[in-house]
């Protein structure tokens, strides 16, 4: 905090923004000053657009600010057209915005596929691209090529004659890198143009109609659009002339993309100044169609560590090509040009933001001026309007990436934790705030934990809350398995923890009395913790467990506080049928689907509003979490959730293997890989794997197999089955799987069989029904789709991420 002593003091602290403003934009020696005119704080920054126009250095152009959620300034200078007629230029022109393509366009059309779970950002790009693997690319990922840090080189060879989209991506297929991945920096087209391809063949349509449909529509981006109609050309700036001499207007000016017929992932996108505002007000404000989360990792750096050059994903944050952040952005702020004269800056820290539109290679090709000007132009904004003080996020952004500015200028730690941060950290960072820690008199508090409940650290969090100043540990509760997670029974006992001393209460029993916290324990503490690691799957039964505590909490009047983690088959999708009315149990609290798709901070929110149970709670968030990260991109280490969940694969195929478990077959309990087989002594292996395959299931396949279990169903008896092999785990619907399993199994061995079995985790008597009678596993699997929409809409109340 700044103290000013004197009104002289304070009056030279608003006077030095002006005399910056007047020093940037000071004629230069010999340059003759403009008249005087009237007292407008925007006139400085209109002068030095009008003498960039004067002096040829641009024909004309569209200049925004915005500020605080709205327009501030919006003017049109200059010339749209100088050849081979001149156009005044207007407000409402469209431009070609070149490689802001790549800002606008292609990076949300990737992110909104990583959070529908269908792409993953550390994934070798071969995986969905097979054929891009050749020539040394094979360890490429996707995060490479939105950084810029594949080794590729700047752009496809134009030297000889090629034409077509499939041509070009043939070639970006046959590209050889110049460096190995994350090696080093450096620009290139061809890294967008695979990852233009990436979302065509991701989501089957091109580019231009995924963006259109997902990202320009819902925002109101009317005035944006690849290939841009007839009726628009009178209000496009033309660019400069090909190399048959015809002015290109409407047709996009990059050569590549113009060979590719104008849709390419790095240029061929056409806006307006207007419905780029409204770009860069949705990237200020953080919703609709993307999560918060996708906006951080947009946003902030996510290039390899010991790089000196900050790009997020899309997006540039200090690099030799962010000449429009100007001298006084700070920090946390981001933005990108194009090669004809466009370029965007964004500053979340003042909520501003500084669009200035040309056609600046208008007509025989680029001039070096539109670099200098973007510049003056974001410091003189900036200046009107920039952060004084460091906001949340920029201290946020210094957190995360250990980048920091400081009186004597910018310095940068080359060191970067990117894995994600859990509610315990995130506890932990915060200094128990949400416990409310009190030294003179320490609040009594509960947890309810097993061996999951570890910070990123591998600490225990009943040692972190032990060692807490202001509270104290006075009770632990333990779920099914135990605080250990291994016990394989019902008769769980209360214990002691050894390392601290604390009473160790278990709430997993056979009646439902035993699996609830007692009231007078509860009463006894000022707050209950919850810290468990959930596998998103609604029979899982911590989640009930979860449920029965937020009841337990609000009847003892105490706070319940939440410590959330990841969901590990990702928050992206939700599949499966819901539960039937009347089918509550220990493994369905709630009605939700099989795979609900989200975290347990989100399930106790949505309990405790839609039961209308009213505890006290407070859910600690993750940090840097995306919906649509599985598992394994979380940078966290696996602790197994219960005994037989020793893999993110079975976790995978738990929502389809683990649905039939109540059924007469062995899931693999008693093996070294519970959830990823079934059998039973009365199977035919090959004939069961033959029928399966047949079926072609998405993402899976199926390998004879013979085993024999060491415990549970049909333990030290040799079993025949199926091994269930993950080919692909974005097409994988596992409570579809699941019911093709039932299936097969009443289809093939109806007298063994015993089907109806399969209703305790099911819960759904009209899908057994379907599944007895013959009904093909698709067309049942179609029924209860439809039946999601209302819970997608329930849902959408509750998600933190």
């Amino acid at each position: 905090m700044l103290a000013i002593s004197s009104e002289r003091g304070f009056l030279r602290l608003l006077f030095v923004p002006c005399l910056l403003v007047i020093a940037l934009f000071a004629p230069s020696p010999g340059e003759a000053a403009s008249p005087p005119r009237a007292l407008d704080r925007f006139a400085p920054l209109d002068a030095v657009v009008e003498r960039a126009v004067a002096r040829g250095e641009i024909p004309g152009a569209v200049f925004v600010i915005g500020h605080d959620g709205k327009v501030v300034h919006r003017k049109a200078f200059g010339w749209r057209s100088l050849e081979p007629s001149r156009e005044r230029m207007t407000q409402d022109t469209i431009f070609d915005m070149a490689s802001l393509t790549k800002s606008m366009a292609t990076a949300p059309a990737v992110m909104l596929l990583l959070e529908q779970g269908r792409i993953r950002l550390n994934d070798p790009v071969a995986d969905y691209l097979p054929q891009f693997a050749a020539y040394g690319k094979a360890d490429i990922t996707v995060r490479e090529l939105l950084t810029h840090f594949s080794g590729l080189r700047g752009d496809l060879d134009l030297s000889l004659p090629w034409h077509g989209y499939e041509e070009a991506i043939r070639r970006a297929m046959g590209e050889t890198p110049i460096a190995p991945p994350a090696s080093r920096f450096i620009y290139s087209d061809i890294n967008y143009i695979v990852l233009g391809e990436l979302v065509r063949r991701i989501s089957g349509m091109t580019l231009a109609e995924f963006a259109a449909r997902n990202v320009f529509g819902p925002l109101g981006m009317a005035q944006t659009r690849f290939q841009p109609p007839p009726s628009w050309l009178t209000r496009i700036a033309p660019t400069q002339y090909d190399e048959r001499g015809v002015m290109l207007r409407g047709v996009v000016h990059d050569p590549t993309a113009r060979r590719m017929g104008g849709v390419a992932g790095h240029a061929g996108l056409f806006s307006s100044a207007d419905d780029v505002a409204r770009f860069a007000q949705w990237m200020l404000d953080g919703n609709r169609v993307l999560s918060p989360s996708s906006f951080e990792k947009m946003t902030t750096p996510e290039q390899p560590p010991t790089s000196t050059v900050l790009r997020g994903l899309g997006w540039d944050i200090e690099s030799p090509y962010s000449s429009n952040r100007g001298e006084l952005f700070p920090v946390g702020s981001f933005g990108h040009t194009g090669f004809t004269g466009t370029s965007l800056w964004i500053d979340p820290s003042s909520r501003t933001y500084v669009i200035l539109l040309t056609n600046a290679v208008h007509p025989r090709g680029g001039k070096a001026g539109i670099i200098s000007l973007r510049s003056r132009v974001a410091t003189a904004v900036a200046a009107l309007y920039g952060a004084r003080a460091p906001s949340p996020l920029s201290r946020r952004f210094a957190d995360i990436t250990g980048y920091n500015e400081s009186a004597t200028g910018r310095r940068r730690v080359l060191s970067r934790n990117g894995a994600v941060r859990l509610g315990v950290d995130m506890l932990e960072m915060t200094h128990f705030a949400a416990l409310s820690p009190n030294p003179a008199a320490p609040r009594k508090i509960g947890l309810l934990t097993n061996q999951t409940g570890v910070d990123s650290q591998g600490r225990r969090t009943i040692d972190v809350l032990a060692r807490a100043q202001g509270l104290r540990l006075a009770a632990i509760f333990s779920p099914e398995h135990g605080v250990t997670g291994t016990l394989e029974t019902t008769n769980i006992g209360d214990t002691v923890d050894a390392a601290t001393g604390v009473p160790v209460y278990s709430v997993y029993g056979e009646s439902d009395a035993a699996r609830r916290p007692k009231l007078e324990t509860l009463k006894s503490l000022d707050a209950v913790v919850v810290d468990i690691q959930d596998v998103g799957v609604r029979y899982y039964t911590y989640e009930t467990t979860l449920g029965y505590f937020l009841e337990g909490a609000a009847a003892a009047g105490i706070d319940i506080v939440v410590l959330d983690r990841p969901n590990p088959i990702t928050g992206s999708l939700v599949q499966g049928p819901l539960p039937e009315a009347g089918t509550q149990s220990f493994v369905q609290y709630y009605p939700l689907p099989v795979r609900h798709g989200m975290t347990m901070g989100e399930l106790a929110t949505l309990f405790n509003e839609e039961r209308n149970i009213r505890a006290r709670l407070q859910v600690v968030k993750l940090d840097g979490w995306l919906r649509g990260d599985w598992y394994d991109a979380t940078g966290l280490q696996w602790v197994n959730p219960s005994p037989n969940m020793r893999s993110l694969t079975e976790a995978t195929l738990y929502p389809g293997i683990g649905l039939i478990e109540g059924s007469n077959v062995s899931v693999g309990r008693g093996t070294d890989t519970p959830f990823e087989r079934i059998g039973a002594p009365w199977i035919d292996a090959r004939q069961l794997a033959a029928y399966l395959n047949k079926r072609l299931i998405s993402g899976v396949r199926f390998v004879p197999i013979a085993f024999t279990p060491a415990a549970s169903a049909y333990a030290g008896q040799p079993c025949a089955g199926v091994n269930v092999i993950v080919m692909d785990r974005y097409a994988l619907d596992a409570p579809e799987l699941g019911i093709e399993l039932a299936s097969a199994l009443h289809a093939l061995y109806a007298r063994e069989y015993k089907l109806t079995d399969v209703q305790g985790l099911l819960a759904n008597q009209a899908i057994l029904h379907a599944i007895g009678a013959g009904e093909d596993p698709r067309r049942t699997a179609d029924g209860w789709r439809d039946s999601l929409e209302s819970f997608q809409t329930q849902r959408l109340k509750y998600l933190l991420y």
